[in-house]
């Protein structure tokens, strides 16, 4: 047999086999992705809340507050997180997205018009000392990327407890208020990690307190934690959260 054909014919063969290898390794990572899709998709919101009721709750053990109102995502658009400057987020913040969201305190089920997007408010409880906005948003089959989340929930205190300090770790960017005033801005590409900021000294009135934030994410995951600690650094365990 000619030679070169020989070598045409071996040449071939190491190039067909080279291709159903890159082929073989395709349809494997397609296929992982498809079965991470799928089991990612039946992962709904029950895996990380529960519904809030009508009871009051403590905080979780190391003082976190678990009980949230939550509104669905807002579209916001941003393909990096790099923009989340001091100035970018107040002015993000400070823009009007639905009627009277610095005042509100919504109940579970409303609806909210927010340019054109329909909103609803969640009352929830989360399992986890963070509340997982991403996985709120998933499980919800709405936007994760490039949104604007709000969250409201009411501290009733048994006391007035003077300088205390919220604790506040959020991914990615956040701004946070208590009884309208502002008390703590984590501005930046962030991931979540307790304590991550902390406010000046505060203080926290004996009944309601309400506290808002807007946590603000491109591309990533987001979620969020609060907690107060007292004039020791301690975390403040003897509040009660409502959710009105």
């Amino acid at each position: 047999m000619n030679k070169k054909y020989v070598m045409a014919l071996l040449l071939a063969g190491v190039v067909f086999s080279s291709e159903l290898r890159i082929q073989a390794r395709s349809v494997t990572a397609e296929f992982k992705n498809k079965v991470i899709i799928q089991r990612d998709s039946v992962v709904g919101i029950d895996a990380y809340f529960t519904p809030s009721t009508s009871s009051k709750k403590a905080p979780d053990a190391e003082g976190f507050i678990q009980r949230w109102l939550l509104l669905e995502p807002i579209n916001k658009p941003n393909r990096s997180n790099t923009v989340f400057t001091d100035s970018y987020l107040r002015e993000a913040f400070a823009t009007k997205y639905f009627p009277n969201q610095f005042t509100v305190i919504p109940k579970d089920g409303d609806m909210v018009k927010a340019g054109d997007q329909q909103l609803k408010w969640h009352a929830l409880d989360s399992k986890n000392f963070n509340v997982k906005l991403f996985r709120f948003a998933h499980g919800l089959e709405k936007q994760i990327y490039g949104v604007l989340f709000w969250a409201v929930t009411v501290v009733d205190s048994p006391r007035e407890m003077q300088n205390v300090r919220m604790a506040v770790g959020s991914n990615s960017a956040s701004m946070w208020w208590l009884n309208g005033k502002e008390t703590l801005l984590l501005s930046g590409d962030r991931r979540m990690v307790m304590d991550d900021g902390v406010s000046k000294r505060i203080t926290l009135n004996k009944g309601k307190n309400i506290i808002r934030g807007a946590v603000i994410n491109g591309p990533g995951m987001s979620d969020f934690c609060v907690r107060f600690l007292d004039e020791k650094g301690q975390p403040i365990k003897d509040l009660r959260i409502t959710n009105k």
